[in-house]
């Protein structure tokens, strides 16, 4: 049966083991780009930033298979196995004794993050149907990015009484068993819910119908949809964000003089009113529709990644059919956090040549521009829902 009242105890256990997804990010975000300058000396912020671009390229590879894999072989095998592969993560950033082994770590933590994370999403989308899609995806990403920004708060004092390493990933590693143990014992498939919403669908428009191959959803989503296109172009520019803002404030702010503790607490600020804002922001598109948000979330970017994330992911909901909604956020999640290897190219790149308050810049110049394209070539994707 459909719909977050009736699935409201196996949606909360999704919430919560989404958190420990986030909370799993969450320990390289205030240490790693210290450990790159102090312990490491990677003096050019391009070099420094390769263990972003190695994570955002990682995840979004497995962004696209894991839409795939989740509608083969069902999504609880899909979660649990990104459970597993994460296990070496925090090992190798305790011990790794060049930054090679570093990146490798990011690489591993990517796939990760791409089966988990995406797979938590499709499983909330599956249990609440059409009617609160956008309060379930915000509170998805709220308890990913709040435990993205608690962990890092929380690396940024062990990292301050202990040092930078060991002890900051052993949170890591806690967060990785909690999350394994709760995906094997407690969480169940969700796919067969989809299958059920799909018997009731009715398409926005003919193209995005039921019987379409992995081709036909990649081309529709990236390129031929005028709203899938729309939010996966607006998904990559958010990330890009991100990347920037992962890679670069710790140094800068390292730079100013601030201790390691005060660091954590900006490092989580960031993610902090991204992940709570989206509370209100979700339920919000049910009611006002995605696009507004979408739209002017990109061009008030203090605000944007609260106001367009879950929304994003609402309006795929939206558009794509269920039969094929998976691959689709695969897709757009391909997307998505390839932005994150484009944010930290890009904006290492502009810092090394012009320095840092460029690279703020020209990003965002490219999320102005982003969300006019949103607002000129984007359908609303709701109203379907209102009868």
């Amino acid at each position: 049966m459909l719909g977050l009242r009736q699935n409201l105890a196996q949606f909360m256990l999704l919430v919560a083991v989404n958190a420990l997804v986030g909370g799993t990010l969450g320990q390289e975000r205030t240490v790693l780009p210290l450990l790159a300058d102090q312990v490491f000396g990677l003096g050019q912020y391009t070099a420094a930033l390769t263990y972003i671009v190695a994570f955002g390229v990682a995840k979004a590879a497995t962004n696209y298979f894991a839409g795939t894999l989740s509608d083969r072989y069902g999504r609880k095998p899909v979660l649990v196995a990104g459970w597993l592969i994460a296990l070496p993560v925090p090992l190798l950033l305790i011990f790794g004794d060049s930054w090679g082994l570093i990146v490798a770590a990011n690489v591993v933590l990517g796939i990760s993050q791409g089966l988990t994370w995406s797979t938590t999403v499709m499983m909330k989308m599956d249990l609440v149907g059409p009617e609160r899609r956008g309060l379930a995806m915000g509170l998805n990403e709220a308890a990913g990015y709040l435990g993205v920004a608690g962990t890092a708060l929380a690396t940024g004092y062990i990292a301050s009484s202990f040092g930078l390493r060991p002890w900051p990933f052993l949170l890591g590693a806690a967060f990785i068993a909690i999350g394994l143990g709760l995906s094997v014992l407690t969480v169940r498939e969700t796919h067969h819910h989809a299958k059920a919403e799909a018997a009731g669908h009715v398409s926005i428009h003919a193209e995005a119908g039921a019987g379409l191959g992995t081709r036909e959803v990649f081309t529709l989503t990236s390129f031929r949809d005028r709203s899938l296109s729309s939010i996966s172009q607006a998904g990559l520019v958010n990330n890009l964000n991100d990347g920037l803002t992962w890679g670069l404030f710790p140094v800068l702010f390292a730079a100013a003089g601030l201790g390691i503790e005060h660091i954590g607490i900006l490092a989580a600020a960031y993610p902090a009113v991204w992940g709570a804002g989206q509370m209100v922001t979700g339920p919000l598109s049910d009611r006002i529709g995605r696009k507004p948000l979408i739209a002017g979330g990109m061009l008030v970017q203090a605000a944007a990644l609260a106001m367009v994330y879950p929304t994003l992911l609402a309006a795929i909901g939206d558009v794509a059919h269920p039969l094929w909604r998976a691959r689709s956020v695969g897709i757009y999640r391909l997307w998505r956090d390839g932005g994150f290897a484009v944010g930290a190219l890009l904006s290492g790149v502009l810092a090394d040549a012009y320095g840092i308050p460029a690279a703020v810049l020209a990003v965002a110049a490219i999320t102005a521009a982003s969300g006019v394209l949103v607002a000129v070539r984007m359908r609303r994707t709701d109203h379907h829902r209102r009868g």
